[in-house]
């Protein structure tokens, strides 16, 4: 059996509602008997008319339900959990949206258990609302890790990766197998799959409407890398494509020595943060024309400004779609100078190399590019599309073919 009992993630706020919700179901727990006392043995008992009842459902109850346990494994293992998901969740949110998104949570569970099981008998526990709670942490840091406890003849610890340990242990393993193989259980898995559901839709959402402080870490930012990343890979595979030198021969050339070293005195501290921090922003929003020209103004600031490695693939990127080729080549070749083990470097080469080639007539430099990328490459394709611009340079200094 493994548990988990503590994440790396950092919590950069004391997380005081999410205290004040474990205190909570503990008291509610306590002062109803603990253990069995509120089970549902009495129409009439102060447990029953709490608890979310089937076939006498009132408003009030997809509240109450949530703060009642049935045994102390039942209140031990819950909070266990909203402790170790819980505080990074609060951190993260803040606290009155923290104890908003928890109750709705735990509404959304009982909804969708409601809709799977219509003729159930009742329901209590806060595992619905924990779910979400879980899955909102996924969404929030997805490349987190979990140290787990684990005991099967020795005891020990050791780390699993947030998404592991969630998608395919938790809701996988602990809901959705074990639903073909429980038997009459009286555990709501319907309930945990629907706070699953709405914890991460939910988190989604509101992280793509800014309604959650974004950073570069979140599942919506990881996705979007991938998108870049992957449109990177497209804007090069074709490069027979149609000129597009009309805007960079009549452009001023791009300097090396420019783009490495820079000039000018250095400007104010401030004016360039803001500038970088409204470049993450845009890039955040998925706003690249934006981010684009906002990157021009850095460089105006300061010419030595370079952007973390993906914010400036993606501009990079960016610039580059809108044809504005000096400008593409000259942040590519800021990121390959600040950054040369790039898993994207070998691409980069051979892209600049074809820019360089194909639409600034900069031929000595295109074949540098050409070169490395093809020195580099084990992709047969690759490899044809660095001798073939090899072959036009050459061609173009008038010397023979490669």
């Amino acid at each position: 059996m493994i548990i988990p009992i503590s994440t790396d993630t950092q919590i950069r706020r004391t997380p005081w509602a999410n205290y004040v919700l474990i205190g909570l179901n503990v008291l509610v727990f306590l002062a109803l008997g603990g253990s069995d006392r509120h089970a549902m043995d009495g129409r009439q008992s102060l447990g029953e008319q709490l608890a979310l009842m089937g076939d006498d459902i009132h408003l009030y109850q997809f509240f109450t339900y949530q703060f009642m346990h049935a045994n102390w494994a039942h209140i031990g293992g819950n909070m266990l959990f909203l402790w170790i998901f819980g505080n990074a969740v609060n951190g993260k949110m803040g606290h009155a949206p923290y104890v908003l998104f928890y109750l709705a949570g735990g509404i959304a569970a009982a909804i969708g258990h409601a809709y799977m099981n219509p003729d159930f008998g009742g329901m209590v526990g806060a595992s619905g609302a924990i779910a979400a709670v879980t899955t909102a942490y996924l969404a929030l840091f997805p490349r987190s890790r979990v140290t787990v406890l684990y005991w099967w003849f020795l005891i020990g610890t050791f780390e699993l990766p947030s998404m592991l340990l969630i998608v395919f242990k938790m809701i996988l393993w602990d809901n959705v197998l074990a639903q073909s193989f429980a038997g009459a259980s009286n555990v709501a898995f319907d309930a945990h799959l629907a706070g699953y559901a709405f914890g991460f839709l939910s988190t989604i959402a509101l992280l793509g409407i800014r309604a959650l402080p974004r950073d570069q870490f979140d599942i919506v930012a990881l996705w979007r890398r991938w998108f870049h990343r992957q449109a990177f890979r497209t804007a090069i595979a074709d490069p027979n494509a149609e000129a597009r030198a009309r805007y960079g021969r009549v452009a001023r050339p791009v300097s090396l020595q420019d783009v490495r070293i820079g000039g000018g005195p250095p400007a104010p501290r401030d004016q360039v943060a803001e500038l970088r921090m409204k470049v993450a922003e845009a890039l955040a929003l998925n706003d690249r024309d934006t981010a684009a020209g906002l990157y021009e103004k850095l460089l105006e600031l300061d010419p030595r400004q370079v952007l973390p490695k993906g914010s400036q693939l993606d501009v990079a990127n960016q610039l580059y779609r809108l044809n504005r080729l000096p400008q593409a080549a000259a942040a590519y070749e800021k990121l390959l100078s600040a950054y040369p083990t790039s898993p994207e470097a070998n691409e980069i080469r051979l892209l600049l190399g074809i820019i360089y080639a194909r639409d600034l007539r900069q031929y000595e430099v295109a074949e540098g590019h050409l070169r490395q990328s093809l020195a580099h490459f084990s992709d047969e394709k690759r490899q044809e599309q660095a001798r073939h611009w090899l072959n036009v340079v050459a061609e173009e200094l008038g010397r023979n073919g490669e």
